[in-house]
């Protein structure tokens, strides 16, 4: 396919790890391995003059871990309170493994509240100009310990998709637990099939797009199509692929046909207030 052909070509790359990617699901401990491997990808990337920036979830899942509490959060402040903890502790993993890949990685943490406003998101895209100049790899997450409305944005595919459009990315790559979209859920239905290439998002591929969220991340196949449509309007192109294999990065830019791909179709008139009001 054309389309995954120039993929190796694009110059500016948005990855998202959820926290399924980055824990093990036994124990929904931190899985040292495969953020191991995530690092040596994007550095490697880095190497190549690619751009990256990283969207990472997971500062919840490790600071409810770090205190020893066994289910998933339910209230804000509580929330809040593992973020605090958790995010403290992700970052000092991700400074130590890119370090160890001679990278500098910086830390940004964004609210939807802030991006509303004109002034705050030009800043926010200065910001990653001067880090991307610098070779620097921005890791982002969403500030939860001051977030509201059930942690601001919702899910991490969103936050990635409006770090996609801001930065200027041409290439989401969102990880997830399943290998991209099918036509039904695969773990219900063994007929499903994975739709490889995705020209336009159809109000039937959004009804399609159902499921629930896991214990320990949040956002189905919905918010993924949500952030798809955020990112091709905004003139990047998307990518679904398998997390269990952080090497699966590194297949798809060089042009392997693994996962979903869904086409950019930059919008005239594409003005990211309006996505970011609409989810309100």
């Amino acid at each position: 396919m054309i389309l995954r052909k120039t993929l190796k070509d694009k110059k500016r790359v948005v990855i998202k790890v959820g926290t399924s990617s980055l824990t093990h699901s036994e124990t929904g401990q931190l899985d040292f391995i495969k953020m191991e491997k995530l690092v040596r990808e994007l550095a490697d990337l880095n190497n190549r003059g690619k751009e990256v920036i990283l969207v990472s979830s997971g500062a919840i899942a490790v600071g409810r871990k770090a205190i020893g509490m066994k289910e998933r959060p339910s209230s804000l402040a509580v929330k809040q309170a593992c973020a605090s903890i958790g995010q403290a502790r992700l970052m000092m993993i991700y400074q130590k493994l890119f370090m160890e890949y001679n990278q500098t990685a910086s830390q940004i943490l964004m609210t939807k509240n802030t991006l509303v406003n004109e002034v705050n998101r030009g800043n926010a895209r200065n910001t990653f100009e001067e880090l991307l100049k610098l070779g620097v790899i921005p890791i982002v997450n969403e500030n939860d310990t001051v977030a509201t409305d059930e942690i601001d944005f919702g899910d991490n595919d969103s936050l990635s998709a409006v770090v996609a459009a801001i930065a200027g990315a041409d290439l989401l790559v969102l990880l997830s637990d399943i290998d991209g979209m099918y036509t039904d859920d695969p773990n219900r239905n063994p007929d499903a099939e994975l739709i490889s290439y995705v020209e336009s998002i159809s109000d039937e591929m959004i009804e399609m797009a159902k499921g629930p969220s896991t214990t320990l991340g949040t956002g189905g196949m919905s918010a993924k199509i949500y952030a798809a449509g955020i990112a091709n309007d905004a003139g990047a192109d998307m990518a679904i692929i398998n997390g269990e294999d952080m090497d699966n990065i590194i297949r798809l830019i060089d042009g392997e046909e693994l996962g979903t791909v869904f086409k950019a179709h930059r919008t005239r008139h594409f003005h990211l207030k309006e996505y970011l009001e609409r989810k309100n």
